[in-house]
């Protein structure tokens, strides 16, 4: 434990930082409007140009208190708040001038949150600067950065860049220092068996994928699986467990052990959830508590995904957890289960079947290969319950990154390309400088590896992914270049483009079922969102700042990768200018105004099936970047197949 001094001194480098962020993000998304701090003339608010402007003074008067600081506008008018600058002035000082939570009592009425949803707020700010405290405390520098596995450097990472309190996870309480990414803490599972009254299982198996009626019941069962995520000894130890309490009561479980469904638990939720909440399942053996599995496992960024380091080959789990974290409390419904191996089929058989995806992109569907998921029969009986009690004990088993990497890869998040050292250097300049090659290069194979996989699943299939920084996963060559991606979290997180796509003719209706459709300019935001203003707003600043490429640069690579592959498929033309990936301008999309501004919405009987909120629009800078290049082309190890 560090010194109280030390401790003291981090929390508030935190809150410094936290702060600064807090600012730049709510006056991004119009929720604040600081003014330019010359005595009283008007911010207009207007998006910059591609880069950023002079730094400035700026103001911000709240409650009696005015806030002062000194930042740049850039591209898409963000705000780029130097944290040192940072002053408050006011009659009583109270707090550091640079608490966040002091800074959210005196904007109170500005951003018109009446006291339940800033208490909410305060919760999941505190939460988030403590993680962030103990980020800077166990922080490395590059090099060490760039020497991890990908486990093991998802415990580095700050999380999700737009949203601000983005480590509440509301619920962990103190266990938050066992079972968060960054406690980096290996812990092992609770395993369960489910009567088949209540458990159901679905894998990739076409069988087990689709009812004739359509429907997603399951079944239950899941013998192979288990065989290939459990070492003998350990089935042997669960199976004997399994026999002597049906033995002890044959009569309540009315059910052959062969038709027990086994699956993993988070011990948080064993011990917080499963065992108060299935109270009448456990004592009339319902669900049979098997014991703990011996493999060690640890959290990735989406903190109830888990990844298996004893044995690395075996699938990532995830599980349900009742914590609040972000947006969403972090359940396991029966559709996720079951939407995740039919998705993912479709979205394997796609790749297989098309030469570009296939050979040319070499891109990666982390496939979702079973899911597991059992009711709760008196919550079940309750329909308009908040959906938190509907997504109680449920898995999805995904194939892990490692299990596809040929000799030499390395597979790191796109998300941890924003990671910045101990030292002050980026993970990225690391890479970089290792590979031997120029900044511009090395982010010309890191969009090359990136998007065109996407446009194709998008403009050929009208397939949207949620391709944020944490579903992405760049696989680099011996040399540290970017080669390719992987993707992953599907189920019901992919959604189609409306109209008549031919090419998905033979889409099993399992999947229909579970993707909800939308018109191409809204799903032009996986592109526009959720990678270039969701990601590169903040990527392209790390580059111009470390790898000397200009702002203005990094787009036109961006638009040359782009116009790269609108050249290569001519043929797609009508489907470039519905989905509109060059709009001189898209929609702001407010991901903190949607969590922050949301006391109360939590308890919802389901989960949010609309779009993102948005305000506002932003300029699109791609569509001023017109530099081109050639259109992508296979690597040398890749024979060259006619176009579909």
């Amino acid at each position: 434990m560090a010194a109280p001094g030390k401790s003291a001194d981090r929390w508030r480098q935190a809150g410094r930082s936290l702060l600064a962020k807090l600012i730049a993000e709510l006056a991004y998304e119009d929720l604040l409007r600081p003014q330019i701090d010359d005595g009283g003339a008007a911010n207009l608010h207007e998006d910059g140009p591609i880069g950023r402007g002079p730094a400035l003074a700026y103001r911000l008067v709240a409650a009696g208190a005015v806030y002062r600081f000194r930042a740049q506008r850039g591209t898409f008018g963000s705000w780029w708040i130097d944290p040192a600058s940072l002053t408050r002035a006011a009659p009583s000082i109270g707090r550091q001038e640079t608490d966040p939570v002091r800074f959210l009592r005196d904007t109170q009425s500005l951003l018109g949150w009446p006291d339940p949803v800033l208490a909410d707020v305060v919760r999941d700010l505190l939460a988030t600067q403590s993680a962030d405290q103990h980020l800077l405390t166990t922080a490395l520098p590059a090099a060490a950065l760039a020497d991890l596995p990908f486990v093991a450097l998802e415990g580095h990472q700050s999380g999700h860049p737009c949203l601000v309190a983005n480590k509440g996870r509301l619920g962990f309480g103190a266990a938050v220092d066992r079972y968060s990414p960054e406690a980096r803490s290996p812990f092992r599972l609770r395993w369960v068996a489910a009567h088949p009254t209540i458990g159901r299982y679905w894998d990739l198996e076409p069988a087990n994928l689709e009812l004739p009626d359509g429907s997603a019941t399951g079944r239950s069962g899941n013998a192979a699986l288990v065989h290939a995520e459990l070492d003998a000894g350990t089935r042997a130890r669960f199976t004997d467990v399994l026999a002597h309490a049906l033995m002890a009561d044959p009569s309540a479980a009315g059910a052959a052990a062969e038709d027990y469904l086994w699956l993993p638990v988070h011990p948080w939720q064993w011990e917080n959830v499963i065992v108060p909440l299935f109270a009448a399942e456990l004592a009339t053996g319902l669900l049979i508590p098997l014991g703990e599995g011996p493999d060690r496992y640890l959290p990735l960024q989406a903190v109830r995904t888990l990844a298996n380091i004893d044995r690395p080959e075996r699938r990532n789990v995830k599980l349900a957890l009742m914590i609040r974290n972000t947006l969403v409390w972090r359940g396991m419904s029966a559709a996720d289960a079951a939407a995740g191996p039919a998705v993912s089929r479709w979205l394997l058989d796609l790749r297989d079947a098309d030469p570009f995806l296939r050979e040319v992109t070499g891109v990666l569907p982390l496939a979702e290969v079973a899911g597991a998921a059992v009711t709760h029969p008196a919550y079940d009986a309750i329909p308009d319950a908040p959906y938190r009690l509907h997504e109680l004990l449920g898995v999805v088993w995904r194939d892990p990154v490692e299990r596809h990497l040929a000799t030499g890869e390395r597979a790191r998040s796109l998300a941890s390309l924003l990671t910045i050292g101990s030292d002050g250097r980026p993970l990225a300049a690391e890479l970089v400088a290792r590979s031997g090659q120029s900044g511009r290069d090395w982010l010309a194979a890191l969009f090359t590896a990136l998007l065109p996989p996407l446009l194709h699943y998008l403009y050929r299939y009208g397939v949207a992914f949620t391709p944020h920084g944490e579903n992405v996963i760049c696989i680099f060559d011996a040399d540290h270049l970017p080669r390719r991606i992987a993707v992953k979290d599907f189920g019901a997180d992919i959604e189609l483009v409306d109209g008549d796509f031919p090419e998905r003719a033979d889409m099993p209706a399992q999947v229909a079922m579970h993707c909800r459709r939308w018109p191409g300019p809204m799903l032009a935001h996986s592109v526009l969102s959720a990678v270039f203003a969701g990601h590169f707003r903040y990527f392209s600043v790390l580059v111009a700042d470390h790898l000397q490429v200009a702002e203005g640069d990094f787009w036109r690579l961006a638009r040359a990768t782009i116009d790269g592959y609108h050249d290569r498929f001519p043929q797609l033309r009508e489907r470039f200018r519905e989905i509109d990936l060059l709009a001189p301008s898209f929609d702001r999309v407010c991901l903190n105004r949607e969590q922050l501004a949301g006391a109360g919405f939590h308890d919802r009987a389901e989960r949010d099936g609309g779009f993102d909120l948005m305000h506002g629009e932003v300029a699109n800078p791609v569509a001023t970047s017109t530099a081109r290049a050639p259109a992508v082309e296979p690597t040398d190890s890749m024979a060259r197949t006619e176009d579909r």
